[in-house]
């Protein structure tokens, strides 16, 4: 068996209270891996911000520990903690240069002129920006504008880079663009970086972990793959794209899998993932790219253990696939996601079979 990534950074029983009532963080224990990309994720207020700013050491904790390398980090101020920061609003400074810009945290460390030319070049060279050393801030674009952040942030070869939402001012086009450079650059260079959206495709992405927050808990730490077709609860299941829920009450337990009887009366069977038992109320996860539609006699490629009926309600064209919703005969609605090819045979109105594999099917918390 081959061995984890050692651990850079430990937060142990971590809380964070601003008023002394109320925790934005709660009981954190998070060990960031040595050159791994982890993301922590979560709508706004979820605590994600505040634990990235105890670590970067512009917040202290409450409670609990941090440290770096083995060693507390509680009495080590911010400028010596060796961590390249990267905002969302850029922070560069508008009467510098660009060269200057990124060459200051190499002033601050006092390297010789020699050495900071010499580094601030490589830097600029990593982000392609090397032929405007010489603009201002203000003369860039956007994009141009964070890749200088994003130098300033690697010059002087930080033990981790932080980055609180630093695309969230971009375009779509431009956002997509940097995320892909943004993981490109942190493969070829190994580093450690710890990275704040609450953007689910963004983590998606560009992520080796994604750690889920909600209310100050970390709700589910996993791969991008694992979180989002095998969430732990209802939060992180409906909080990483699009999602189905179907609410019920477990009627019995099959070793991993239960049969659960809908509000609506139908029984299906779904993986038992985290339900309190027989009789417990519980609500089903299913992405709509796992339901399959049945629209002219065919029988489905593969066997399908659960099949509900309803009628067309909407078509929402997306190019290469469209979204179908579904009004259920017994009450509610599905939501699918059909390819192109099977989209041009859905018509409004049509009567159609959906079917899903129990596999697909998550029994969770209640909603």
């Amino acid at each position: 068996m081959r061995a984890k990534p050692a651990g850079v950074v430990e937060f142990i029983k971590v809380e964070k209270t601003y008023d002394g009532e109320t925790n934005v963080v709660k009981d954190l224990s998070l060990t960031i891996r040595r050159g791994e990309f982890l993301t922590l994720l979560g709508p706004s207020g979820s605590g994600k911000t505040t634990t990235l700013m105890m670590l970067a050491g512009f917040e202290e904790p409450t409670a609990g520990e941090i440290r770096l390398h083995g060693k507390s980090l509680s009495r080590v101020p911010p400028y010596r903690r060796n961590m390249g920061i990267v905002f969302q609003n850029y922070a560069l400074f508008p009467h510098k240069t660009v060269a200057d810009n990124v060459a200051y945290p190499l002033q601050q460390r006092r390297l010789g002129k020699v050495e900071i030319q010499k580094r601030t070049l490589q830097a600029l060279k990593m982000v392609e920006l090397d032929h405007l050393g010489g603009r201002r801030p203000q003369q860039l674009s956007g994009g141009q504008q964070q890749r200088v952040a994003l130098a300033r942030a690697l010059v002087f070869e930080p033990e981790l880079v932080l980055m609180d939402e630093p695309l969230g001012a971009l375009d779509k086009k431009l956002r997509e663009q940097m995320q892909i450079e943004i993981k490109h650059l942190h493969e070829a260079l190994g580093m450690t970086v710890v990275y704040v959206t609450h953007d689910q495709a963004e983590a998606l992405t560009m992520s080796d972990r994604v750690a889920v927050f909600n209310d100050g808990i970390v709700q589910q730490i996993d791969d991008p793959r694992t979180i989002y077709e095998y969430p732990d609860n209802s939060f992180v299941a409906n909080f990483i794209g699009e999602n189905n829920n179907l609410d019920g009450r477990v009627t019995r337990l099959l070793g991993d899998e239960c049969e659960v009887t809908l509000n609506t009366g139908e029984l299906v069977k779904a993986l038992a993932t985290n339900v309190q038992g027989e009789g417990a109320d519980t609500c089903l996860s299913i992405r709509p790219e796992r339901l399959h539609l049945r629209t002219d006699g065919r029988q489905p490629s593969q066997p399908l253990s659960n099949k509900l009926e309803g009628e067309v309600a909407e078509i929402i064209y997306g190019g290469d696939h469209s979204m179908i919703r579904i009004a259920r005969a017994g009450g509610g609605q599905l939501i699918a996601k059909a390819v192109a090819a099977e989209a041009e045979n859905i018509r409004l109105g049509d009567n159609l079979e959906i079917g899903w594999a129990t596999a697909h099917c998550r029994a969770l918390d209640p909603l």
